[in-house]
C-alpha cells in the first residue's frame, strides 16, 4: 500500500506540473507586456494585476506549488542559527527564559550580568559583537563539507532582526554587531555558486517575550518590573495591549492587528531585500489566510526575478494537533514539510526536509555535538525516503566555528566526496531500505544507529545504489535483490573503489563481496547496474 500511494502522490505530482505550466505562460506573457509597456513609457501594470494571473492565498491556488528539481536534487544544507544568545552561550530561548524567575538562564543571568530590571537582554544585545564574523570563508567551508544550500537565521523569537530592516529599529546595523548580518551572508553565499535561504522565527515573538513585562514573585526584587515594561523599550519587547495577556510559548491565539501586520511588513522586507531561494516558517501557517498572502507574495516575487521560473522553496512545519497551536497545518503540495529534529518513517511521495542541529540550536561552551557516522546515516536515511538534511552549525559569539565543529564539517566532506554520486540527484526506490533497526518517524525523535545489516536505496536512472550503514567487514547480503524480486544484474561496484565486485544473486539474497580495504570508516555505497531487457530485445531474440 505504501508503495501505491507513492506512485499516486507522483500523478498528483504531474497534475502540478500541467498547471504550473499553465501558469508560466500567463506569466511570461504579462512580463512581456511589462516590458513592453516600461520601454515606451506607457503606464505600468499594477503588481495587483500581476499576482491576479498568479498564486493568491487560497488553499487551492497554493495546492499547485510544485517543489523545484534544485532542491530536490540538492539534498544537504548547512544552516546557522547565530544571534544574541552565543554571549551568554548556555543555550537556546535565552531571551524568554532569563525571565522565568527559578530557571537556569534566570539563575546564570543573575550571576553573571544582574537582576533582569537592570540588564535585560537588550544589554545582551548589545554585547554580542560578532567580530571575526568571515561570511566568505565559512561559506568555503560549508561548500566543502558537500553542502548544496546555506541557509542562515533572519531573526528569531527573540524580535531581533539581522539584516537593514527598514520596518524595525532592533537590528543588527543599529545594535550589536552593527552589521547586516543577512546582506554578507547573502553575498558570500551567491558568490560561492550555492543556493541561499533564510528562516523567520518571528511568528511567535510578541506572546513569546511578553515575559519581558513580569516580575519576580519572591525574594530581594519581588514585584520590581523587568526591563520589558519599560515603555522605552517596547521596540524590542512590544507595548502593553489592554485585554491582551497571553505570555505562551507557542504562536498567539489573535494577537492584536498592528502585531500581525509588523510581522508581515518586515518579512515581506527580508523578502524583497534578499531574495532567498528557500523561506523557513518556524511552525505552521501563521495569521490565517495573512500566512498564506505572504506565502503566494513570496512565490509570485521569486518567479519575477527568476524570469517566470518558480525557484522558491517554502518550508513548512505540521506538528499537529498535540504541540500547542502552531498556526494552520501544512496541506499536500502548498509547500514543502520540514521536520524537526526528526525524520519520516518512510517515503513520502512529495520532497521534505529535515532541520536539525549537530547540538543546541546556539553554540554552547561545551557542546555535546553528534559524530561524523551518526550525521551520514541521518543524512543517508532521509534521502532514501526523499527528504533533504538541513543540518545546523552554530557559530560562537565572534562569529567563528570551533575546532569540533570544523572537523565535523570535513569528515562529511570527505565522504561526500566519495559517496556523493548514491545522494546527489537521487531518487527514492520503491522502498527506502531494509534491515533490523527501527527508525522511528516524526518530530523531536532521534534516530537509532545504524548497523552493517542496514541498507538505504537511492535511485538515478536505472542504476541502484545501496548504502551499507555501518563497518561492513567480508560480504553482505540485501534481500530486496535477490533473483525472485529483482532484475538479473548487469555490474556491481562501490563507490571509490575500482573495478568491480563479485557477488552472486540468489534465490534468498544478493550476496556481494567486499574489498578488504574500504574507501571510508563510515557507510559505503555500492552501485547496482541492472540488465534491462527491452521489448525491442526480447523481439530481436525471437526473430533470431
Amino acid at each position: 500500500m505504501k508503495i501505491k500511494a507513492f506512485y499516486l502522490r507522483q500523478l498528483h505530482n504531474r497534475k502540478h506540473v500541467t498547471f504550473y505550466k499553465e501558469r508560466l505562460k500567463t506569466f511570461g506573457l504579462i512580463w512581456c507586456i511589462i516590458a513592453i509597456f516600461a520601454g515606451c513609457g506607457t503606464k505600468k501594470i499594477t503588481e495587483a494585476q500581476v499576482q491576479q494571473q498568479l498564486f493568491n492565498s487560497s488553499w487551492e491556488s497554493l495546492e499547485h506549488y510544485r517543489c523545484p528539481d534544485w532542491f530536490r536534487d540538492a539534498k544537504f544544507g548547512i544552516w546557522t542559527c547565530w544571534n544574541p544568545y552565543t554571549v551568554p552561550a548556555v543555550g537556546d530561548w535565552y531571551a524568554r527564559n532569563m525571565y522565568i524567575e527559578g530557571s537556569a538562564h534566570y539563575k546564570y543571568h543573575l550571576e553573571h550580568y544582574g537582576h533582569p530590571s537592570k540588564v535585560g537582554y537588550k544589554d545582551i544585545i548589545e554585547m554580542w559583537k560578532g567580530e571575526n564574523f568571515d561570511p566568505e570563508s565559512m561559506v568555503a567551508l560549508f561548500k566543502e563539507s558537500g553542502a548544496k544550500y546555506i541557509v542562515a537565521m533572519a531573526a528569531h523569537h527573540d524580535n531581533f532582526d539581522l539584516w537593514d530592516s527598514k520596518h524595525h529599529e532592533w537590528n543588527s546595523v543599529n545594535h550589536g554587531p552593527h552589521q547586516n548580518i543577512i546582506g554578507k551572508w547573502e553575498s558570500a553565499v551567491r558568490k560561492s555558486g550555492l543556493r541561499w535561504g533564510v528562516t523567520s522565527h518571528l511568528e511567535r515573538v510578541w506572546n513569546w517575550i511578553a515575559v519581558s513585562h513580569g516580575a519576580d514573585k519572591q525574594g530581594e526584587y519581588a514585584g520590581v518590573p523587568y526591563d520589558g515594561a519599560d515603555p522605552k523599550y517596547a521596540g524590542l519587547y512590544y507595548k502593553e495591549y489592554p485585554g491582551y495577556t497571553d505570555a505562551d510559548y507557542h504562536y498567539a491565539v489573535n494577537p492584536p492587528s498592528e502585531v500581525i501586520e509588523d510581522y508581515i511588513v518586515r518579512i515581506k522586507d527580508l523578502l524583497d531585500q534578499h531574495n532567498p531561494d528557500l523561506f523557513y516558517f518556524d511552525g505552521g501557517i501563521p495569521f490565517g489566510e495573512t500566512g498564506r498572502k505572504l506565502i503566494a507574495y513570496y512565490y509570485n516575487t521569486n518567479m519575477a526575478n527568476h524570469n517566470g521560473s518558480l525557484e522558491a522553496v517554502m518550508c513548512i512545519k505540521n506538528y499537529g494537533s498535540g504541540a500547542g497551536f502552531h498556526g494552520d497545518g501544512l496541506r499536500d503540495g502548498v509547500a514543502v514539510e520540514d521536520v524537526e529534529s526528526g525524520q519520516l518513517g518512510s517515503i513520502n511521495g512529495l520532497p521534505w526536509q529535515t532541520d536539525v542541529s549537530i547540538g543546541d540550536w546556539f553554540w554552547t561552551r561545551n557542546g555535546n555535538y553528534s559524530t561524523p557516522k551518526y550525521v551520514i546515516d541521518q543524512l543517508i536515511d532521509i534521502v532514501s525516503k526523499n527528504g533533504n538534511l538541513l543540518l545546523n552549525v552554530p557559530p560562537r559569539a565572534d562569529g567563528t566555528l570551533d575546532d569540533e565543529e570544523i572537523t565535523l564539517l570535513k569528515e562529511i566532506g570527505k565522504w561526500l566526496k566519495v559517496n556523493g554520486e548514491g545522494i546527489y540527484g537521487t531518487r527514492p526506490y520503491s522502498v527506502f531500505g531494509e534491515g533490523p533497526t527501527q527508525v522511528k518517524g516524526g518530530y523531536f525523535t532521534r534516530m537509532a544507529e545504524l548497523t552493517a545489516q542496514d541498507f538505504r536505496f537511492t535511485t538515478k536512472g536505472d542504476t541502484v545504489y545501496v548504502f551499507v550503514c555501518g563497518t561492513a567487514t567480508q560480504s553482505v547480503a540485501v534481500e530486496m535483490f535477490a533473483m525472485k524480486r529483482y532484475h538479473q544484474i548487469k555490474s556491481i561496484s562501490m563507490l571509490g573503489v575500482e573495478g568491480e565486485l563479485k557477488f552472486e544473486q540468489k534465490e534468498d539474497a544478493l550476496h556481494i563481496a567486499l574489498p578488504e580495504t574500504k574507501p571510508s570508516e563510515h557507510a559505503i555505497c555500492l552501485k547496482i547496474t541492472p540488465v534491462l531487457n527491452t521489448v525491442l530485445d526480447v523481439v530481436n531474440n525471437k526473430l533470431q
